[in-house]
């Protein structure tokens, strides 16, 4: 797949044309540097959400599960008791799966005792280098050393749902690589 080029004259990547909501999303947060333990947590949270589903479930219930899990402040999240999975199983708007749910707790447990913050953690792991641009969406990596670097670590430390493809598109998602194929209008340099 390569560069799309939408009713509105803009040239995108191509996988992001097929709806509304991922147009948005490519163009105002894919690629972009995230920081902040909140908001990457969020980003750790839906990653683990979205595993066995589309990317487009998720961002279509990305308000409720924001409002499900206080915004995902972290402290917040780390003091959910079973009471609160129970509400969460009983939450329409989000993926209501037990597993995924008593992870993000304990994931966000665990991003509360972290010495440095999630934030430091995680874009250690970001790339010294820069890629070539990708010309296609074939020359995109699904995960790359850093990538599975980057899951070990959180596995190691204790944190669930999270694997090398997982934390390459955590990676993508919050702008600690680029993405964008040659053509497409937030390529920067192509």
């Amino acid at each position: 797949m390569q560069i799309s080029t939408g009713p509105d004259g803009v040239p995108r990547c191509g996988w992001c044309t097929g709806t509304p909501v991922y147009v948005a999303y490519h163009d105002d947060e894919w690629g972009r540097p995230v920081h902040g333990d909140a908001a990457l947590f969020e980003h750790l949270a839906l990653e683990a959400f979205q595993a066995g589903l589309s990317w487009s479930t998720i961002l279509h219930k990305r308000d409720a599960f924001r409002s499900a899990f206080a915004g995902f402040d972290p402290e917040t999240v780390a003091g959910y008791t079973d009471a609160d999975v129970d509400r969460l199983l009983a939450t329409d708007g989000i993926v209501r799966n037990r597993a995924k749910i008593e992870a993000t707790i304990d994931n966000a447990r665990l991003v509360v005792a972290l010495n440095g913050g999630l934030d430091a953690l995680l874009w250690s792991y970001a790339p010294d280098t820069v890629r070539p641009r990708p010309r296609s969406t074939s020359e995109v990596p699904a995960r790359t050393p850093e990538s599975t670097a980057m899951a070990r670590e959180l596995k190691r430390r204790g944190f669930r749902f999270i694997g090398p493809v997982g934390a390459y598109a955590l990676m993508q998602s919050t702008g600690m690589v680029d993405d964008h194929l040659v053509g497409c209008h937030l390529a920067v340099d192509g």
